[in-house]
């Protein structure tokens, strides 16, 4: 957005318009104060959220006053303010956050208040954020639509009623709506990735490790979920994924280095090697439209320079999903056990949550060991295709956003759907790998619901995959500004 002629954002609502990266500049600049930000966001927030429930726990708003005012303090004073410096952040309700209820969407914990940040949180604060309340979820995260009994469900942004993904849903909302100027959330099933194709924002899911997990007791064997950033512009979540990313000691599986993803961010498209999977030859099934969208997505690039051809990766996918399943049951369905234990707290927990931890007590080591042995595969599989294609494109999902009083789909296209997440099998390719994915936004249907497409990349290739979204979202007439 260009700086109004008399050096000040008028009215509230085009403080509102920027991102983080525009906002943390305005305010070091002294071109617009915390305080004025803060009014802005929260106005935003009273005249929006209501209408769709994105943001809860949401903090009082003189306490978010004085923040704001100590910050413009810090700033007078000549304090270095950090890369976040007064930007207002929400952070998704799956994240601990100190002294700020944290519910996972369940009765169990609807009234936590943790004593700890989760490492990346510690981050975001550390950048100079300030934490107004959290983003809705799913109940544990399960299921790629936001509800729960907790806060109720989260609306679509741009298609009334519909459901707004998940579980970041209460984040890709907030900023498709400019509630936020950016925002964090976690992929295990897509789950940055599928609500920012729902509302047509950018969401990146890093490599495995990037963003330190935790501090959690199971460091060692959950690396199915990740954390990231979520934008309404590929510099946005650069700039947030450069805050979050980097090597903690008591994350024993993160990645060595403290990159900066916006530096090096350039806008890349022309020869770029890129493998358009589909449909996976007919494995996945696709609502009618999605596929052609992305076509008209992948044609932009190919006018930008971009070499596309078309790809059935030689591998069983289906092998590939039952091992995705397994290792669903193995982490979160164990990591709910206490609860389900107790008759009382199992009455409590969703459907979805009662499948995965039945599914984890069904287990023997011998099925995680094969199910381990499928994703290795898997990963040495996509090497050899990365040494022909640079990325991997992909439908983000098999379905437009569907009404939100539907828990999930269980047919699509006429083939029923076996579990809660079947729909979102189209995910699990990165996942399994461990692989950086972005969603980008691609159009919508011919009602209006929102579609977006993903660009998968190499092993730790954060930075090429940040680039080549770049590039898309230069020519792309798509995308909330």
């Amino acid at each position: 957005m260009a700086q109004p002629a008399h050096g000040r954002f008028d009215p509230p609502d085009d403080i509102c318009r920027l991102g983080a990266t525009e906002l943390a500049a305005a305010i070091r600049a002294r071109r617009v104060s915390v305080v004025e930000v803060m009014r802005a966001c929260l106005a935003r927030v009273a005249a929006v959220n209501p209408h769709v429930n994105a943001i809860v726990s949401l903090r009082d708003r003189e306490e978010l006053h004085d923040e704001a005012s100590a910050a413009d303090a810090a700033l007078a004073r000549g304090e270095a303010p950090g890369p976040l410096f007064g930007v207002p952040m929400a952070i998704k309700d799956l994240a601990q956050t100190k002294g700020l209820r944290t519910t996972f969407g369940s009765p169990l914990f609807a009234t936590h208040v943790p004593d700890v940040d989760d490492i990346f949180v510690e981050r975001i604060r550390a950048a100079g954020a300030i934490l107004i309340g959290k983003t809705n979820v799913p109940e544990f995260g399960f299921g790629s639509n936001t509800y729960n009994p907790v806060f109720g469900p989260t609306f679509n942004a741009l298609s009334h009623g519909m459901t707004a993904g998940g579980s970041s849903g209460g984040a890709a909302v907030s900023l498709a709506l400019h509630m936020l100027p950016v925002a964090d959330g976690s992929d295990m099933g897509g789950s940055l990735r599928n609500p920012a194709a729902f509302n047509d924002v950018y969401g990146f899911r890093p490599s495995q490790g990037r963003v330190p997990a935790g501090p959690a007791p199971e460091g060692f064997v959950a690396q199915m979920g990740v954390e990231g950033p979520m934008a309404r512009s590929v510099r946005d979540m650069a700039l947030l994924l450069s805050v979050q990313a980097g090597y903690d000691p008591r994350a024993p599986l993160s990645l060595d280095g403290k990159p900066d993803f916006v530096t090096d961010l350039v806008p890349e498209m022309a020869g770029r090697r890129v493998a358009w999977l589909g449909d996976l030859g007919g494995k996945l099934a696709m609502e009618a439209g999605i596929l052609d969208l992305c076509e008209a997505a992948l044609g932009l690039m190919e006018e930008a320079g971009a070499l596309v051809e078309p790809h059935v990766p030689a591998f069983d996918m289906e092998a590939l999903w039952r091992a995705f399943v397994t290792l669903r049951h193995f982490t979160s369905g164990s990591a709910l056990k206490v609860f389900y234990d107790d008759p009382d707290k199992r009455a409590l927990l969703k459907p979805e949550a009662i499948f995965e931890v039945d599914g984890g007590l069904d287990l023997v080591a011998a099925q995680i060991f094969a199910a381990s042995q499928v994703r290795t595969a898997w990963y040495r599989h996509v090497l050899l295709l990365f040494e022909r294609f640079d990325v991997l494109a992909i439908p983000t999902a098999q379905v437009f956003p569907f009404p939100a009083e539907r828990h999930w789909p269980d047919e699509i296209a006429g083939r029923r759907m076996d579990s809660y997440h079947r729909w979102m099998e189209v995910t699990a390719l990165a996942t399994m790998a461990g692989l950086p994915a972005v969603n980008v936004p691609v159009g919508f249907s011919a009602d209006g619901r929102a579609m977006g497409m993903q660009l998968i990349g190499r092993p730790r290739g954060d930075q090429a995959v940040l680039n080549l979204a770049a590039g898309y979202e230069a020519v792309t007439p798509f995308g909330v500004r």
